[in-house]
């Protein structure tokens, strides 16, 4: 299902890890792909309040968690630009589906990174 949310089509996911050589671009498409299919899921699922929001983050932080090992086997690894600029995303893909109030630490709490 393509993406219909015009905030979304025109975001730059990850810039800052694209634009950093310390994060290899392929590892990052991955990660890039990742927050896509949250902005999918969030357009096919319509969560009604930010418990349902959350569900969808927390699965989508799962992702991450797994993307670890492949950034380290690549070389690098999820460390504070990384958490904070992915951070970022998950609270931008919230404000852009209407969800103001979204506590940016709940959106990725299951995260090991």
């Amino acid at each position: 299902m393509p993406i219909t949310n015009q905030r979304v089509t025109a975001h730059p996911f990850l810039r800052g890890l694209y634009e950093d050589g310390y994060f290899p671009d392929h590892v990052v498409d991955r990660g890039r792909d990742i927050l896509l299919r949250l902005c999918e899921r969030v357009e096919t699922d319509r969560p009604a309040d930010l418990a349902a929001l959350y569900a969808l983050t927390h699965a989508a932080t799962g992702e991450f968690n797994e993307l670890e090992a492949a950034f380290e086997a690549a070389g690098s690894e999820l460390e504070t630009t990384a958490r904070e600029e992915i951070g970022e995303d998950f609270w931008f893909v919230a404000q852009a589906y209407g969800f103001p109030d979204a506590d940016p630490e709940e959106l990725i709490a299951p995260r090991e990174w």
